[in-house]
């Protein structure tokens, strides 16, 4: 068995050293279980040195031009040759205890693909009230956090990976078709929780309440079209970190 990890990375270099040796410690799970792995950086247009950082923890770097979240993810999951993949997000830190859950699902047989509830390590109410109900929500509805997918990589390449309409949400567009094929070919979605993600927060300390409450606004009011417009997602493009 071989795991592709596939980071997405638009001007990381403060963040990405550190994610990287979280998921190179956690690999140990894998390689408990006589698992090979690789490791794949995204390069997505950046213009400082995440590259450089990649390949100096020994990753493959691959490049993207077009600053794109799902078009990363999707380039980087070209360039992998496992038998599964995992997308982590380049300011999150997986541990092996989490690893070892996710193994414990490929080898079950009855995965095909899934995700894991998020911690944010910060103390404020409202942003506690809100990674609950999202962590609500991703168990009821099996929905993946784009911060860290897990699947089958055959059954990514059937489905076209992510969606490149989308500028933001494509892990939700995706979680529907992997839980449809799941169902399809009698497998299923899994989200994992006794081990949470932590996942930086910085989003919050970048941008207001009001930058937040206008994205979620516009995507209301408009149907779901800002989700389609990069202007609109600029919560996630403008290149603030």
């Amino acid at each position: 068995m071989k795991i592709s990890m596939v980071i997405p990375a638009f001007n990381e270099e403060r963040l990405l050293g550190e994610t990287l040796r979280h998921v190179q410690a956690a690999l140990a799970a894998f390689a408990a279980r006589g698992w090979t792995a690789e490791l794949i950086v995204c390069d997505n247009n950046s213009t400082d040195r995440t590259a450089e950082i990649a390949r100096a923890a020994g990753a493959t770097v691959v490049f993207e031009p077009v600053n794109q979240i799902a078009r990363a993810r999707n380039r980087g999951a070209a360039a992998a040759t496992g038998d599964w993949l995992i997308f982590v997000d380049a300011d999150s830190h997986p541990g092996p205890e989490l690893f070892a859950d996710v193994a414990e699902q490929i080898a079950s047989g009855h995965c095909l693909a899934g995700g894991v509830t998020v911690h944010m390590p910060i103390d404020r109410l409202a942003v506690k009230t809100v990674a609950g109900l999202w962590n609500f929500i991703s168990r009821v509805c099996r929905w993946a956090a784009g911060s860290f997918i897990f699947c089958e990589a055959a059954a990514f390449r059937q489905l076209g990976g992510f969606d490149e309409k989308l500028y933001v949400s494509e892990e939700i567009e995706l979680s529907k078709r992997l839980k449809r094929l799941a169902w399809e070919t009698g497998r299923e979605m899994v989200i994992l929780h006794r081990h949470p993600l932590t996942t930086s927060p910085r989003k919050l300390h970048l941008y207001s309440d009001w930058e937040h409450l206008r994205f979620v606004l516009l995507t209301l009011l408009g149907g779901g079209r800002a989700l389609n417009d990069r202007a609109a997602c600029a919560l996630w493009y403008d290149g603030r970190r």
